[in-house]
């Protein structure tokens, strides 16, 4: 079933985050995420074609930036997730994709940023995988 989605428009989501005092390029690990996510899922690009890319990218930024804040102590993850998680759920989109999508987010930031810092971050982001699966649904 093909699916008719625009791409994001609007104000653009974050390019970059700090994390430790170093910057993060979350556009480069949000197109690497969505490069992974979509060699597991590949009727993605059939379902929402090019502008499901756009928002996988999109939606990434704003997941990586969200962990860099929990990491760095001034965001609530789950919170966020949570919000994500209610919008998607809304628009039918299957949530053990959100959580598969957070679980590749952490192997790709424990590779590419890697260190201490690669680690923290992908424990949070499994930890927002974690959360989304805890939960059957996000629409009460």
């Amino acid at each position: 079933m093909t699916r008719r989605v625009e791409p994001p428009t609007g104000h653009p989501p974050p390019s970059a985050a700090s994390l430790d005092g170093e910057r993060l390029d979350l556009a480069v690990l949000a197109r690497e995420i969505c490069r992974r996510y979509r060699a597991e899922y590949p009727d993605e690009a059939e379902r929402y074609g090019d502008a499901g890319n756009a928002w996988c990218v999109h939606d990434n930024q704003h997941l990586l930036n969200w962990a860099a804040g929990e990491v760095n102590g001034y965001v609530d993850l789950e919170r966020e997730v949570a919000w994500l998680a209610r919008v998607l759920e809304a628009r039918e989109f299957p949530l053990d994709r959100l959580a598969r999508n957070l679980d590749i987010g952490a192997d790709v930031v424990r590779e590419q940023v890697g260190g201490e810092r690669g680690e923290r971050l992908g424990t949070v982001l499994a930890g927002g995988a974690a959360f989304v699966r805890s939960h059957e649904t996000f629409l009460d």
